[in-house]
Parts: structure tokens; C-alpha cells; sequence
């Protein structure tokens, strides 16, 4: 990706009205969260606190979206039962949820007829795409920055028909 292209925190910056996310993974192998879902697998201690310096700027970033109109929401596909990793996200979805997001979860048996894109993205103001490529062990492989329509409409349609159709996270219950 070129050093121009926007950065998560820039997407955020310039959105006005809404930024969506769309997880259809079941592991994310991210290098920066490894030592924390290691963690939480052998203690079952994981790091809630949206003032630690792991959740601080995204903490921030979400916030102050929030603060100038922002609609920020997530959505995650999940097989069920879920994986230890969905169990970890679940369990860590309480920053999210303060930082003024708000998360719904969808059984993947319930998707199946919706048409869904290939990778998981952001949409901000249902107009600039940020997809996020992942490797088959769920290790990122990095973003790409589009503004096509057609892909913009693709996602939002995905996306609000997901929304509808999913569990608010506190009524989700993990199977």
C-alpha cells in the first residue's frame, strides 16, 4: 500500500456520517493482539480497560467519530459453535461498546443468502472502502482503499441486510 494512501485514523477523521466494519472471519492471527489472546487462552485474563495503552487510540479514535455525529457499528459473522478466538473478541467487544460503537453477531447459517463480499471492510459514509486482507491463518496482509460504487453499494447492502438480521451484543449469547 503507498505511504499516501489514508490511514484508518484518516478514514475516521473524514467521515461525517457513519462508519461501518463487516468481520466474516472465525480467526484473526493480528501479530499485535497474539500475546493477549494467548493470555486469555491459558488465564482467561484479557485487558478490558478502554484506558490501557492497547485500547487507548482506538478508544479515541471511535470516541471522538462518536462526539462529531459518527454512527459507528460492527457487525461479525460467526460459525457456531464459535472458536476460542470469537469467544476472546467477544469477551473484549465491552471497549468497543464504550468507546460508542455499536456490535451485533450473526450466525453464519443465517447468511447464507446474502450476498457478501470477499473480504472484510470498513465503509465510511457508505462511500470509501477499506478492505482488509487476511491470510489463511488470519494474519493480516493489509488494506486497500477504494471509492468503486458498484463495491460501495455491495457493501452497505451487505452490511444493513447483516445489521437487520443480527444479534445486539448483549443479547448474544455464545454457543
Amino acid at each position: 500500500m503507498p505511504s499516501s494512501a489514508p490511514t484508518i485514523a484518516d478514514l475516521f477523521a473524514g467521515a461525517s456520517r457513519s462508519a461501518v466494519h463487516l468481520e466474516m472471519r472465525d480467526h484473526y492471527g493480528v501479530a499485535a493482539e497474539a500475546d493477549d489472546f494467548r493470555e486469555w487462552l491459558d488465564t482467561g485474563h484479557l485487558d478490558t480497560d478502554p484506558t490501557s495503552p492497547n485500547w487507548a487510540p482506538w478508544v479515541s479514535l471511535v470516541s471522538q467519530a462518536v462526539a462529531r455525529g459518527v454512527t459507528v457499528r460492527r457487525a461479525r459473522i460467526v460459525s457456531e459453535p464459535v472458536t476460542d478466538y470469537i469467544r476472546y473478541e467477544h469477551t473484549s467487544t465491552s471497549v468497543n461498546l464504550h468507546a460508542g460503537e455499536d456490535v451485533r453477531w450473526l450466525p453464519r447459517r443465517a447468511a447464507s443468502d446474502i450476498a457478501l463480499p470477499g473480504n472484510d471492510f470498513w465503509l465510511f459514509d457508505g462511500q470509501v472502502i477499506r478492505w482488509g486482507f487476511f491470510s489463511g491463518d488470519g494474519a493480516s496482509t493489509g488494506h486497500e482503499i477504494s471509492t468503486d460504487q458498484a463495491a460501495a453499494r455491495l457493501c452497505a447492502e451487505a452490511f444493513e441486510t447483516v445489521w437487520t438480521r443480527a444479534t445486539p451484543h448483549d443479547q448474544y449469547k455464545i454457543h
